[in-house]
Protein backbone atom coordinates (compact mmCIF):
# COMPACT_ATOMS: atom_id res chain seq x y z
CA UNK A 1 0.00 0.00 0.00
CA UNK A 2 1.21 3.51 -0.84
CA UNK A 3 -0.17 6.74 0.63
CA UNK A 4 1.26 10.00 -0.69
CA UNK A 5 0.92 13.55 0.57
CA UNK A 6 -0.03 15.88 -2.29
CA UNK A 7 -0.83 19.59 -2.64
CA UNK A 8 0.69 20.74 0.67
CA UNK A 9 -0.14 24.07 2.28
CA UNK A 10 3.08 25.67 3.49
CA UNK A 11 3.46 28.31 6.22
CA UNK A 12 6.73 30.20 6.71
CA UNK A 13 7.87 31.48 10.09
CA UNK A 14 11.16 33.16 11.05
CA UNK A 15 12.65 36.00 13.11
CA UNK A 16 12.75 39.26 11.17
CA UNK A 17 16.51 39.59 11.46
CA UNK A 18 18.66 42.53 10.51
CA UNK A 19 20.63 44.91 12.70
CA UNK A 20 19.27 45.58 16.21
CA UNK A 21 15.76 44.17 15.58
CA UNK A 22 14.41 45.27 18.99
CA UNK A 23 15.32 48.91 18.42
CA UNK A 24 13.97 48.73 14.89
CA UNK A 25 10.69 47.24 16.09
CA UNK A 26 10.34 50.07 18.60
CA UNK A 27 10.72 52.56 15.73
CA UNK A 28 7.92 50.78 13.91
CA UNK A 29 5.74 50.90 17.02
CA UNK A 30 6.40 54.61 17.55
CA UNK A 31 5.39 55.44 13.96
CA UNK A 32 2.36 53.18 14.15
CA UNK A 33 1.19 54.90 17.35
CA UNK A 34 1.63 58.33 15.75
CA UNK A 35 -0.26 57.22 12.67
CA UNK A 36 -3.19 55.96 14.71
CA UNK A 37 -3.30 59.18 16.70
CA UNK A 38 -3.57 61.40 13.62
CA UNK A 39 -5.48 59.15 11.20
CA UNK A 40 -9.02 60.34 11.87
CA UNK A 41 -10.39 58.79 8.67
CA UNK A 42 -8.80 55.47 9.58
CA UNK A 43 -10.24 55.65 13.08
CA UNK A 44 -13.72 56.27 11.65
CA UNK A 45 -13.36 53.36 9.21
CA UNK A 46 -12.13 51.09 11.99
CA UNK A 47 -15.10 52.02 14.19
CA UNK A 48 -17.31 50.30 11.61
CA UNK A 49 -15.08 47.61 10.08
CA UNK A 50 -12.52 46.84 12.81
CA UNK A 51 -14.65 47.33 15.89
CA UNK A 52 -12.69 47.99 19.06
CA UNK A 53 -9.33 48.25 17.30
CA UNK A 54 -7.56 50.24 14.65
CA UNK A 55 -6.17 49.39 11.21
CA UNK A 56 -4.68 51.68 8.59
CA UNK A 57 -5.82 49.31 5.84
CA UNK A 58 -8.41 51.71 4.40
CA UNK A 59 -6.34 54.87 4.64
CA UNK A 60 -2.61 54.10 4.74
CA UNK A 61 -2.04 50.71 3.12
CA UNK A 62 1.30 51.44 1.42
CA UNK A 63 3.36 52.59 4.36
CA UNK A 64 6.57 51.27 2.78
CA UNK A 65 6.21 54.01 0.15
CA UNK A 66 5.62 56.90 2.56
CA UNK A 67 7.86 56.06 5.53
CA UNK A 68 11.59 55.34 5.59
CA UNK A 69 11.08 53.09 8.60
CA UNK A 70 8.52 50.95 6.82
CA UNK A 71 10.70 51.01 3.69
CA UNK A 72 13.40 49.45 5.87
CA UNK A 73 10.88 46.84 6.98
CA UNK A 74 10.26 46.05 3.33
CA UNK A 75 14.01 45.55 2.79
CA UNK A 76 14.19 43.21 5.77
CA UNK A 77 11.17 41.23 4.57
CA UNK A 78 12.35 40.73 0.99
CA UNK A 79 14.81 37.89 1.80
CA UNK A 80 12.02 36.07 3.63
CA UNK A 81 9.63 36.46 0.69
CA UNK A 82 12.25 35.21 -1.76
CA UNK A 83 13.13 32.25 0.46
CA UNK A 84 9.48 31.26 0.84
CA UNK A 85 8.80 31.64 -2.89
CA UNK A 86 11.81 29.41 -3.59
CA UNK A 87 10.55 26.80 -1.12
CA UNK A 88 7.21 26.86 -2.94
CA UNK A 89 9.11 26.22 -6.19
CA UNK A 90 7.74 29.28 -7.95
CA UNK A 91 9.60 30.01 -11.17
CA UNK A 92 10.90 33.54 -10.63
CA UNK A 93 13.50 33.56 -13.36
CA UNK A 94 13.13 36.85 -15.23
CA UNK A 95 10.50 37.85 -12.66
CA UNK A 96 10.55 40.16 -9.64
CA UNK A 97 8.76 40.18 -6.30
CA UNK A 98 7.41 43.49 -5.02
CA UNK A 99 5.64 44.50 -1.83
CA UNK A 100 2.35 46.04 -2.90
CA UNK A 101 0.64 46.73 0.44
CA UNK A 102 1.73 47.36 4.02
CA UNK A 103 -0.50 48.49 6.89
CA UNK A 104 -0.67 48.41 10.70
CA UNK A 105 -3.19 46.78 13.03
CA UNK A 106 -3.92 47.42 16.72
CA UNK A 107 -6.01 44.74 18.44
CA UNK A 108 -6.92 45.21 22.12
CA UNK A 109 -8.61 42.46 24.13
CA UNK A 110 -11.84 41.07 22.62
CA UNK A 111 -11.09 42.44 19.13
CA UNK A 112 -11.26 39.84 16.34
CA UNK A 113 -10.60 39.81 12.61
CA UNK A 114 -12.80 37.24 10.86
CA UNK A 115 -11.92 34.74 8.13
CA UNK A 116 -10.58 36.36 4.95
CA UNK A 117 -7.96 36.06 2.25
CA UNK A 118 -5.85 38.55 0.27
CA UNK A 119 -6.92 38.83 -3.39
CA UNK A 120 -4.59 40.11 -6.13
CA UNK A 121 -1.46 38.94 -4.30
CA UNK A 122 0.49 35.71 -4.26
CA UNK A 123 2.25 35.94 -0.88
CA UNK A 124 0.94 37.64 2.26
CA UNK A 125 2.07 37.84 5.82
CA UNK A 126 2.42 39.64 9.10
CA UNK A 127 5.24 40.97 11.23
CA UNK A 128 4.44 40.97 14.93
CA UNK A 129 5.65 44.11 16.69
CA UNK A 130 3.92 43.60 20.06
CA UNK A 131 2.27 40.45 21.40
CA UNK A 132 1.12 40.62 25.04
CA UNK A 133 1.17 37.34 26.94
CA UNK A 134 -1.87 35.30 25.94
CA UNK A 135 -2.30 36.97 22.54
CA UNK A 136 -4.42 35.03 20.07
CA UNK A 137 -2.50 33.25 17.34
CA UNK A 138 -3.03 33.31 13.59
CA UNK A 139 -5.72 30.77 12.70
CA UNK A 140 -5.64 29.08 9.28
CA UNK A 141 -8.45 27.21 7.58
CA UNK A 142 -7.97 24.02 5.58
CA UNK A 143 -8.53 25.20 1.97
CA UNK A 144 -10.35 21.93 1.24
CA UNK A 145 -12.89 22.45 4.00
CA UNK A 146 -15.74 23.54 1.74
CA UNK A 147 -15.23 20.43 -0.43
CA UNK A 148 -15.24 17.76 2.28
CA UNK A 149 -19.04 17.48 2.00
CA UNK A 150 -20.10 14.22 3.72
CA UNK A 151 -16.81 13.61 5.57
CA UNK A 152 -17.00 12.61 9.26
CA UNK A 153 -15.26 14.75 11.86
CA UNK A 154 -11.52 14.35 12.39
CA UNK A 155 -10.22 12.45 15.38
CA UNK A 156 -8.95 14.52 18.30
CA UNK A 157 -5.43 13.15 17.79
CA UNK A 158 -5.29 14.08 14.08
CA UNK A 159 -1.95 15.73 13.16
CA UNK A 160 -2.06 19.45 12.31
CA UNK A 161 -1.85 18.76 8.55
CA UNK A 162 -5.18 16.92 8.72
CA UNK A 163 -7.13 19.29 10.96
CA UNK A 164 -9.76 21.71 9.60
CA UNK A 165 -8.16 24.63 11.47
CA UNK A 166 -4.65 25.22 12.77
CA UNK A 167 -3.63 28.16 14.95
CA UNK A 168 -0.02 29.27 14.90
CA UNK A 169 1.23 31.05 18.02
CA UNK A 170 2.56 34.57 17.49
CA UNK A 171 5.52 36.27 19.09
CA UNK A 172 6.94 39.76 18.80
CA UNK A 173 9.84 39.91 16.36
CA UNK A 174 8.48 37.08 14.21
CA UNK A 175 7.43 37.03 10.56
CA UNK A 176 4.75 34.66 9.27
CA UNK A 177 4.21 34.22 5.52
CA UNK A 178 1.55 32.24 3.65
CA UNK A 179 0.07 32.06 0.18
CA UNK A 180 -2.53 34.75 -0.31
CA UNK A 181 -5.37 32.37 -1.19
CA UNK A 182 -5.24 30.76 2.26
CA UNK A 183 -8.11 31.90 4.49
CA UNK A 184 -7.13 32.99 7.97
CA UNK A 185 -8.41 34.93 10.96
CA UNK A 186 -7.37 36.41 14.30
CA UNK A 187 -9.70 35.20 17.06
CA UNK A 188 -10.57 37.46 19.96
CA UNK A 189 -8.17 37.35 22.88
CA UNK A 190 -8.40 38.17 26.56
CA UNK A 191 -4.78 39.25 26.78
CA UNK A 192 -4.11 42.52 28.56
CA UNK A 193 -2.61 45.19 26.34
CA UNK A 194 -2.71 45.65 22.59
CA UNK A 195 -1.44 43.23 19.98
CA UNK A 196 0.27 45.26 17.24
CA UNK A 197 1.05 43.75 13.87
CA UNK A 198 2.07 44.93 10.42
CA UNK A 199 0.47 43.10 7.51
CA UNK A 200 1.66 43.08 3.92
CA UNK A 201 1.19 41.59 0.46
CA UNK A 202 3.59 40.66 -2.32
CA UNK A 203 2.94 40.46 -6.05
CA UNK A 204 5.17 39.39 -8.92
CA UNK A 205 5.83 40.83 -12.34
CA UNK A 206 7.97 40.09 -15.40
CA UNK A 207 11.29 41.89 -15.55
CA UNK A 208 11.40 44.61 -18.18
Amino acid sequence: MTVRSLFPTLIYRAPLGGRDPRHFTQRLLDEAEALRLHDEAGQAWSDTHYVGGYTSYATHARLHRTSSTFAELQRRLMPHARAFAARLRYDLRRRTIDMTDCWVNFMPAQVAHGMHLHPLSFLSGTYYARTPRGSAGLKFEDPRLSKLMAAPPRRADAPPALRPFVTMPVRAGTVILFESWLRHEVPATRAAGERVSISFNFAWSDKR
